[in-house]
């Protein structure tokens, strides 16, 4: 895994109990015991790495002590040592391996993160960054932790501070407008991801981002006009058929629900804080054939079976099927 890409994961995490992450915990608990990782290069190690931030996800914060892995041979069965003790063995072998990591270093942090208290691990960011204050990663971390405790001020601060070092880390601007959202504080959380935008302008995601904050914002026309950027870059204009005889589904089926939200609002046509020019009437009603049409033949690929005729019974059936 490139390093970069392999770190603004790292910075990005947050425990999650998947069945994927189940399914990765399970499987490397054989590729540990076995010591089978080594043999497989670089593969190897990522494996490694993601085994360490399974058990975590699966809540085996028991394994933060390396000291106690030793004593764990002796009274526990094998076995069940090797699953007790994974998180530790792979933050063991991972630094044996490549010291001075800063994957590891982080790796470290965010086992922190779930056995120590907020003030520790703060502690330890804050060494990491008093020795090199270029790392983004630890940076991030530290936000999060930040952000956990309730401090949101200086999780922002901490973000803007690296904002202004790593302007690229588009993480960072996602994670920035997050937080702002969560604080209702809309059009920061849109001028936080105009950057995001800016910096990676092919990602029909945070179009779709930008577009569902603009309605919260409640700048209709802005939310309406990004919609329908992001169902533009999601059509696939090269595929074998047009985009009118395709099936709506993922991020485009959720753009077309947005259109059609925004155009049952009595506001699609007011007045914009950022100055968008709302569309005329007959461009409002072209839009609203064209997104219940669109909407119609996604229910119908969903349920296999007739989508309702009340529009606002379609919006209601639908509502669950977008989340």
């Amino acid at each position: 895994m490139e390093v970069t890409f392999a770190l603004q994961k790292l910075a990005a995490y947050k425990p999650r109990q998947s069945r994927k992450s189940k399914e990765t915990f399970e499987s490397g608990l054989a590729l540990l015991e076995h010591g089978s990782y080594a043999k497989k290069g670089e593969t190897g190690w990522d494996e490694v790495e993601k085994l360490a931030l399974a058990a975590l996800d699966q809540g085996n914060t028991e394994v933060a002590d390396v000291r106690t892995f030793a004593l764990s041979i002796y009274v526990t069965p094998p076995d069940a040592a090797v699953a007790l003790y994974a998180p530790q063995r792979c933050l063991k072998i991972l630094a044996d391996k490549f010291p001075d990591s800063p994957r590891v270093d982080v790796l470290t942090g965010i086992r922190m993160e779930a056995t120590e208290r907020p003030e520790v691990v703060l502690r330890y960011y804050d060494e990491l960054l008093e020795e090199d204050s270029s790392r983004a990663a630890i940076w991030r971390r530290k936000a999060h932790v930040l952000r956990q405790m309730g401090k949101i001020d200086k999780a922002v601060e901490e973000l803007s501070a690296m904002l202004d070092t790593f302007y690229t880390e588009v993480e960072g601007w996602l994670e920035l407008a997050d937080i702002y959202l969560t604080c209702q504080q809309y059009t920061y959380a849109l001028q936080s991801l105009s950057h995001a935008l800016l910096l990676s302008p092919q990602n029909p995601s945070y179009f779709l981002q930008f577009a569902e904050t603009a309605y919260l914002a409640e700048d209709i026309p802005l939310a309406l006009k990004m919609f329908l950027q992001t169902v533009d870059m999601t059509d696939d204009d090269d595929g074998e058929m047009a985009p009118s005889d395709s099936i709506p589904s993922g991020i485009t089926l959720r753009a077309w629900f947005g259109v059609k939200l925004l155009i049952t609002e009595p506001r699609a046509a007011s007045s914009s804080a950022s100055q968008t020019s709302p569309p005329t009437t007959s461009n409002l009603s072209a839009l609203d054939n064209l997104s219940t049409e669109r909407l119609r033949t996604a229910y119908l690929d969903l349920k296999n079976e007739s989508p309702p005729v009340a529009e606002g019974d379609l919006i209601t059936a639908l509502t669950a099927l977008v989340k």
